[in-house]
């Protein structure tokens, strides 16, 4: 007896760049929806931190400049170059009303934030993706080429709506004399069409390098420039410099003043055009590598490289270099506006008590002990990062083979740690030497160098402790490692905001930022810096204590 057999699904051999029962887009839904439920937790914090800031900051606009004389000094204030350079564009200044003060001064600060979510959110699901092996192993089923990207854009897309939806209905619900319905639904595109803007910039930068933190980093240089051109152009007299800046496009809707919708077409065709190229360089490379070519190696590594402390230090130093020469630039922009912090603040009564409150000969010196906590907390955020480096090799799976020689958990994970106490302090002298620099050109007083340099690094024992939590986190509870990043922000929730909205003393104690002498307005006391360090060396100890006692998470 004889019987006919059919082969199912044999055809024709599927085009490069799709997938075998589908198009380049094939499974891209699905991604889609795994993405989202990856980041189930990670958008809607994002998301519900903008908004609340946003509202809490038109709240406080409106109560501190309630009067047109108030709003009158804040103009006399901001319209110097470095007021300018630190908010936005002056055509804001013509009618300052409410709505006009949060445009000026809070969409380029919200623009930068809004970016770096998008950045992050595309880069973890496509290069963090390859870099993990996960992706080679979806396309090997019926996912196509252009998939992960495609359902990285949306997803990003998606957060960025939400949040603009979130920003226009949230402002126009306030009530606020000069922040309307219109304005507010302006403003709320704007930052989703900035947001949209760097993640197409990130769908580029994920092509260029093999890796996450290179793709990722390229792409926050590029927000970077985007705030330094827009910074340039508003504090010259020939503002083209800003129109070279996404950051500026938004900023040019003036809105709540004229609410100007054009220039958001700027960001939208920018968006596309980054987006259908990072689809095109796609096609032009590997799964896993990048467009990038790597640089072959030395034949022999060097000494350093060949010690735990050397490879951490080696794995840490773009990031190291790019954060320093951000606080740098962060400390100086403060710096250059120290001289004028008397005749800005004056006025503004609740500020005036908040520098009361931290005391000092004068309001320069208690403005500078508010920005060293802003300065200390950008540090924080990168030693938070740095901590949690070895958290990220484990699960990529590179920890297990170091350790399987004779190198211990313990040097393993402490050499990560140090880079990061090591580096965090290092960028704190970077920060306080870029204050100190342009505070002294400011004022015309030299002794600030030294002082401010010292103040900021008055804050190393507190990244210390940030270290620290990181590391017991890591070694008992890994899969909780993220909520090191409570640190960080607590600190300047409470240490700077808590200042101007009048936050108890008690919840200021329970940050180790909140222990630092407010240098340079109050006088050293080094107890506290001293407690703060053996906290930091019992937690630190903690933390790998508990690595050596569980399992290492294996692939």
């Amino acid at each position: 007896m004889t019987s006919a057999t059919k082969t199912a699904g044999v055809g024709a051999p599927a085009r490069p760049g799709t997938a075998a029962g589908g198009g380049a887009l094939a499974g891209t839904g699905t991604l889609v929806r795994f993405a989202l439920r990856r980041d189930r937790v990670r958008l809607p914090v994002w998301i519900l931190a903008l908004l609340l800031g946003t509202l809490s900051t038109a709240n406080s606009y409106a109560e501190l400049y309630g009067t047109p004389e108030d709003r009158a000094n804040a103009v006399e204030t901001m319209g110097s170059p470095a007021g300018l350079a630190m908010s936005g564009p002056r055509h804001y200044l013509d009618d300052y009303t409410s709505g006009a003060m949060l445009g000026h001064q809070m969409l380029g600060f919200t623009a930068v934030l809004v970016g770096l979510m998008s950045v992050l959110v595309i880069t973890r699901h496509t290069r963090a993706e390859e870099e993990t092996g996960r992706a080679e192993l979806l396309r090997s089923t019926v996912v196509g080429r252009h998939a992960h990207l495609a359902a990285a854009l949306s997803v990003a897309a998606l957060a960025n709506l939400v949040l603009g939806l979130l920003l226009a209905l949230g402002l126009g619900g306030l009530g606020i004399d000069g922040v309307d319905a219109g304005g507010s639904l302006l403003y709320g595109a704007a930052h989703a069409a900035v947001g949209l803007v760097f993640a197409g910039v990130a769908a580029v930068t994920a092509q260029l390098t093999a890796h996450a933190r290179g793709a990722t980093g390229t792409a926050l240089a590029v927000i970077g420039a985007a705030y330094v051109l827009r910074a340039a152009g508003d504090s010259g007299e020939n503002g083209a410099l800003s129109w070279l800046s996404p950051i500026g496009w938004a900023q040019r809707t003036y809105v709540y003043v004229d609410d100007d919708w054009w220039p958001l077409l700027l960001c939208l065709a920018l968006a596309a055009g980054c987006a259908a190229t990072g689809f095109a360089l796609s096609t032009r490379r590997d799964v896993g590598a990048g467009i990038r070519p790597q640089k072959p190696g030395r034949p022999v590594a060097s000494p350093a490289l060949g010690t735990p402390l050397g490879l951490a230090l080696r794995l840490h130093r773009g990031m190291l270099a790019g954060f320093g020469a951000g606080l740098f630039l962060m400390g100086a922009m403060y710096g250059s506006i120290l001289g004028q912090a008397e005749d800005m603040l004056k006025d503004i009564d609740q500020l005036q008590e908040a520098l009361e409150r931290i005391g000092g000969t004068g309001i320069a010196e208690a403005f500078a002990s508010m920005v060293m906590v802003v300065l200390a907390v950008v540090a924080a955020v990168y030693v938070v990062m740095a901590a949690l480096r070895a958290r990220a090799e484990e699960t990529a799976g590179r920890a297990e083979p170091l350790l399987a020689t004779g190198l211990s958990r313990g040097r393993w994970a402490g050499s990560h740690l140090a880079v990061a106490m090591g580096g965090g302090t290092l960028a704190l002298l970077v920060a306080g030497l870029g204050f100190g620099i342009a505070g002294a050109a400011s004022t015309g007083d030299g002794a600030l160098v030294p002082r401010l340099v010292g103040a900021a690094l008055a804050y190393a024992p507190a990244l210390w402790v940030t270290v620290g939590v990181a590391a017991v986190l890591f070694g008992w509870f890994p899969r909780a490692s993220a909520a090191a990043w409570i640190v960080p922000v607590y600190a300047f929730v409470v240490g700077y905001l808590g200042q101007i909205l009048r936050f108890p003393g008690w919840m200021n104690n329970l940050s180790p930022f909140g222990h630092v002498p407010r240098l340079p307005a109050a006088d050293l006391d080094w107890t506290p810096l001293l407690v703060l360090t053996l906290v930091a060396a019992g937690l630190v100890w903690l933390g790998l204590a508990g690595l050596r006692r569980r399992d290492l998470e294996t692939k």
